[in-house]
């Protein structure tokens, strides 16, 4: 794999290492000035202050767009109009939050879509009112990697990108299993969720970016308090990350894909090892001395198979595509409230990606036009929805 200006084994994330890190925060790796992760807690933690109540509600008062094809990315500009990628065009469009019109910024060069491969996720610069970058995840016919371009609203509609820069390649691909969510931490570092490619020996191949969580500068290189000084590997042992989330005090969550037995929710410590292909799901007891984490909770894939989550009223939402419903996980502190519940259930067929809105609201993309769902009229769409 390399990175833009040159080429990076990436060390292991050393078991000591991620002993060292298994409660409370993660201390700054390797001298120098350092950017903490974001905080990570133990399942014990404290509890928060206020925790949600155990049933929750959802309400979709609005239909924002429909027509998209495959789309899968989604990002909140600054003013809280909406980027949206579509996984097999490569095309970046914006759309507006008040009245849900469609404005195209362009491809993005080298998308090479194929299976679940393609233009997967996309984020916007957390400096994005000086440099107007926009980060893209992308396949292309050798790798998975990861770009900015500069976006030019003044610019004709269609030709808004500005070349490509490339941040991170040599993340393996496959027909199968190529993660791709991208989003920036409370720390304004970007993360990046990775799969196995169908390849499942990657996840615990610690010189490898798949089946990991990476943690990089928005330059693309390694941070100062990585598990490891060189690597951008935060974590492994992953089979397929597609969600990222991180709740009111900083904590990291993510969504897996499991295999037959168990799709997770992961709370994401630097350095600790999900278990990927050695167990899925809890433990069962195995889990005393293994050195794995358990996921906080976990689901037959039949109800789930997760794409993306968000957090919003103190718990995690987590959009399932064969499940064709949205899970709610109320949370207190590292530790659910009540059991997870469902809203949605197959009324808008398999959903990819959630969002929160910044005001308590989320948005809700569909994912009907990925060659896996049963498309209807009007999708693929986004909903507007009201959440307790």
């Amino acid at each position: 794999m390399e990175r833009r200006t040159h080429t990076a084994v990436l060390a292991a994330a050393s078991l000591l290492l991620a002993a060292g890190c298994s409660s409370g925060g993660a201390a700054p790796h390797g001298g120098g000035t350092s950017s903490a992760p974001a905080k990570s807690a133990s399942p014990g933690a404290t509890p928060s202050s206020a925790a949600p109540p155990a049933k929750g509600s959802v309400k979709v008062t609005a239909t924002l767009v429909t027509g998209l094809k495959s789309p899968w990315g989604v990002a909140v500009l600054p003013g809280g109009d909406l980027l949206v990628g579509s996984r097999d065009t490569g095309k970046i469009v914006r759309v507006a939050a008040k009245n849900g019109k469609i404005t195209e910024l362009g491809s993005v060069p080298g998308v090479d879509p194929g299976g679940e491969g393609g233009l997967l996720g996309i984020a916007v610069s957390p400096s994005f009112g000086a440099d107007h970058q926009v980060y893209a995840y992308f396949t292309t016919a050798s790798d998975n990697r990861i770009a900015r371009m500069v976006y030019d609203e003044k610019r004709p509609p269609g030709d808004q990108l500005g070349a490509p820069d490339t941040l991170f390649k040599g993340i393996p691909k496959g027909e199968i299993h190529n993660g791709g969510r991208i989003a920036f931490g409370p720390d304004k570092m970007l993360y990046a969720g990775t799969g196995e490619t169908g390849d499942s020996g990657l996840a615990q191949d610690k010189k490898s970016p798949a089946g990991k969580i990476l943690r990089m500068t928005p330059d693309g290189e390694p941070v100062h308090g990585n598990p490891e000084a060189d690597s951008v590997v935060y974590d492994y042992g992953h089979r397929n990350v597609q969600g990222l989330a991180w709740d009111d005090d900083n904590r990291l969550w993510a969504s897996e894909f499991g295999q037959d037995t168990w799709d997770e929710l992961n709370l994401i410590e630097p350095g600790r090892n999900y278990g990927w292909p050695e167990t899925e799901g809890k433990a069962k007891g195995a889990g005393a001395g293994s050195g794995f984490v358990d996921p906080v909770e976990e689901w037959k894939p039949a109800v789930a198979s997760p794409s993306g989550i968000a957090y919003a009223k103190g718990s995690i939402w987590m959009a399932s595509l064969r499940g064709e419903r949205l899970w709610r996980i109320p949370l207190n502190g590292t530790r659910p409230v009540a059991a997870p519940q469902a809203f949605l259930q197959g009324t808008y067929g398999r959903l990819r990606t959630v969002v929160a809105a910044g005001d308590g609201t989320l948005w809700l993309v569909t994912s009907n036009t990925d060659g896996r769902g049963t498309p209807h009229k009007g999708d693929d769409r986004i909903l507007r929805l009201k959440v307790s």
